[in-house]
């Protein structure tokens, strides 16, 4: 197994150096054909979305498109995929950051009964509680 860093999806995604995402494509070729599974931390999913959102101006939509293509791809692997996958789902028709939506579904399946948080853009979604 090999783990993926954050720049290298960034790189396979944007394209904004042709000669590194050029690179990456030939590691998911040797990936693939090796039956080398690629790792992607699930902090790495949440710089992603981050640098894909604030630095590449994509929308929500394409960011949810794009997540759900790495996670379709054959030789990609994640921590949990059930956690990532409700994560995105809820990412995909919320008003929360990916982060947060990834935080809620580790914590309920801890055990904890609602994430407390100031981030009044979770008002209403279920398991998150606003102090204050």
């Amino acid at each position: 197994m090999i783990a993926l860093d954050t720049n290298l999806l960034v790189r396979l995604l944007i394209h904004d150096d042709a000669s590194q995402a050029n690179a990456v494509e030939r590691l998911f070729v040797r990936a693939r054909r090796d039956r080398t599974p690629l790792f992607i931390a699930d902090v790495v999913l949440c710089e992603l979305v981050w640098v894909l959102a604030r630095r590449a101006k994509q929308s929500r939509a394409g960011i949810a498109d794009a997540l759900e293509q790495l996670l379709n791809t054959e030789s990609i692997v994640v921590a949990v995929p059930g956690i990532v996958r409700a994560a995105l789902a809820a990412y995909r028709g919320g008003a929360g950051d990916f982060a947060d939506y990834l935080i809620r579904e580790q914590a309920a399946a801890a055990g904890a009964s609602e994430v407390v948080t100031f981030d009044k853009a979770l008002r209403g979604e279920r398991g998150f509680k606003i102090l204050g």
